[in-house]
């Protein structure tokens, strides 16, 4: 989670304030107790480094397992060397969590969480009777004095991790999480470890270190293998629900929204591409974002094989993953400077390369191995349901255009029309305009110049009213050489001007014809009209039937008959 600048600015002033005072004030209250065991001493901060090395992150956090050395520690050589311990351990684990330098301000905060857990522990320990390093076997009343302290430093520990979230965070969910659950049970698992050591330590010396160190390792290793094997089970369960989800959507471009939002869910990614194979020559991007925004992908030139890291990817088709920039830096043609970690994964289909997915964070050391293998998964996932929908996409077209001129066809406008009727109905709409468009005299070209220039004509057309019309209405090709724009809240005066608008264009912008019949082969211009019938509802016509017929017989009586060439109006 983001924390304000500021807040970071107050953890650092109350550190400052708070932790060398306060340390210094136990060193005077609560002298050390270390003279003439300088081996011990280093041996159990050996100890305590090893342990503190070894931490289980679980949802993000990382739940140490240091509660029982601290507990032996602090009972043998007191409050001060365990205070000084306890921070030792905060800079072991933050190094091996390699955080990042906008997270650097958890150095403080731990620091500071870890010192009021210990002082506090500690002079409760203290003020009811207490003692440290003396011998407590056998002495019942400091044994409980010892659990007691055990317990409350656990407690404090929570409720601290609890506000630090709530306040610092911001993070609003329950006490009672998963985490409390992972942070009672390796309490119960590990402080009788702490009492076993203080026992060992006064009968066997340093052994103890041995006798108990093994033990504590083997359950170390057992619990993060435990750990790791949940969450890659965790994963592979999103990875199938993610597998479904993608499958259900039937464009293409909901298929790549949906993919990179649940990669971006799943890994900590600052920037996310996309790259299509082009004619198994070059790599294309088509998907490109950067700090959670969909960008242009116009100024990234297309990658060859073997060009940096993205055609690196491609020539090897295998998973390839770097941890810092240094190690990718003179590969990457696409990336932004300040990328450390990068992912990239050939995605495959029928055992082709179809394209590339690469992703990057600022953070170095982003991904972990069980996240690599549910990336490589999630690709299959992606490759099956981006072809399903370029399939589903195409006899889409392939039943709502035209073939020819690859403006919608009467099916789908007809659909259309049905709908616009049911938004007039129901008020979404004022107006409903139709224009009819046929062009004058065409069988004459065709007999003239052949039915392919014919087609030539149809072709150019169709452009030409996509253009015109634009966002404005809809364009379809009704049949033959006739064609209808669906003009949603024009009134028959605006559709009027429109359908003239539309009657210059093709009468004033004569069509080259390149294959037509005659043999020289020379380029010819043919000048084309139309006529033009025009109606609107509602009130010309109260259904879709009505709207066509009436619109069809301003075209042939008020146009056509006319003389052609011309714009008519349905008039009752």
């Amino acid at each position: 989670m983001e924390v304000k600048p500021r807040v970071k600015r107050m953890i650092y002033i109350v550190w400052i304030l708070l932790v060398p005072a306060g340390m210094w004030l136990t060193y005077r209250a609560y002298p050390p107790q270390i003279t003439g065991h300088w081996a011990e001493l280093f041996a159990f901060l050996v100890l305590y480094s090893i342990v503190a090395s070894m931490p289980m992150v679980i949802n993000n956090t990382p739940v140490f397992l240091i509660q029982w050395i601290s507990l032996a520690t602090f009972l043998i050589f007191g409050l001060f060397v365990e205070i000084v311990f306890a921070q030792i351990a905060i800079i072991v684990v933050l190094m091996k969590l390699r955080l990042t330098k906008d997270a650097l301000f958890r150095y403080p905060l731990n620091f500071i969480m870890f010192f009021l857990v210990s002082l506090i522990s500690g002079v409760v320990y203290y003020a009811l009777g207490g003692k440290t390093g003396e011998t407590l076997i056998g002495n019942s009343h400091f044994m409980w004095l010892a659990i007691l302290y055990a317990l409350l430093a656990y407690l404090l520990n929570q409720i601290i991790i609890s506000l630090n979230q709530y306040y610092i965070y911001k993070i609003k969910g329950s006490f009672f999480g998963k985490d409390l659950v992972w942070e009672t049970v390796t309490m119960i698992i590990t402080f009788p470890l702490g009492f076993v050591l203080y026992m060992l330590y006064r009968q066997v010396g340093l052994f103890s270190l041995l006798f108990v160190g093994i033990p504590f390792a083997s359950l170390s290793i057992i619990l993060n293998l435990y750990y790791s094997s949940e969450k890659i089970n965790e994963y592979l369960q999103t990875a199938a629900e993610i597998g479904h989800q993608l499958a259900e959507h039937l464009y293409v471009d909901d298929v790549l929204n949906l993919f990179i939002q649940k990669l971006g869910e799943m890994l900590p990614v600052d920037y996310a591409y996309i790259l299509n194979v082009v004619e198994h020559k070059e790599l294309q991007v088509v998907r490109r974002i950067e700090n959670g925004k969909v960008m242009p992908n116009e100024d990234i030139p297309r990658l060859k094989m073997n060009e940096g890291f993205s055609g690196t990817v491609w020539k090897r088709e295998k998973l390839t993953f770097y941890k810092t920039k240094e190690e990718w830096r003179k590969l990457s043609t696409i990336l932004p400077f300040d990328a450390e970690s990068v992912l990239g994964v050939p995605i495959v289909r029928s055992n082709d390369v179809v394209g590339i997915l690469v992703l990057a964070s600022k953070r170095k050391r982003a991904y972990e191995k069980p996240q690599l293998m549910i990336v490589d998964i999630l690709c299959s996932h992606y490759a099956v349901a981006v072809e399903n929908a370029r399939h589903y996409e195409e006899t889409k077209m392939f039943s709502e255009r035209c073939a020819l001129t690859n403006l919608y066809n009467y099916r789908y406008f007809d659909k259309m029309l049905a709908e616009e009727f049911e938004k007039l109905h129901h008020f979404e709409r004022r107006k409903l305009s139709l224009i009819i468009l046929d062009l004058d005299h065409f069988k004459n070209v065709n007999d003239t110049y052949g039915h392919q220039s014919g087609n030539e004509i149809l072709q150019v057309l169709a452009n030409r009213l996509e253009e015109v019309v634009g966002n404005k209405g809809t364009v379809a090709r009704y049949g033959g050489e006739e064609f209808v724009v669906l003009l949603p809240n024009y009134q028959k005066k605006e559709a009027f001007q429109f359908a003239e608008l539309i009657r210059q264009m093709v009468a004033n912008h004569p069509f080259t014809l390149k294959q037509h019949i005659d043999e020289e082969k020379i380029q010819v211009y043919v000048t084309v009209t139309a006529s033009i019938g025009i109606a609107t509802a509602p009130e010309d016509a109260d259904d879709s039937l009505a709207l066509i017929r009436h619109a069809d017989r301003a075209l042939y009586v008020g146009a056509k008959r006319a003389g052609r060439n011309r714009v008519a109006e349905y008039t009752k």
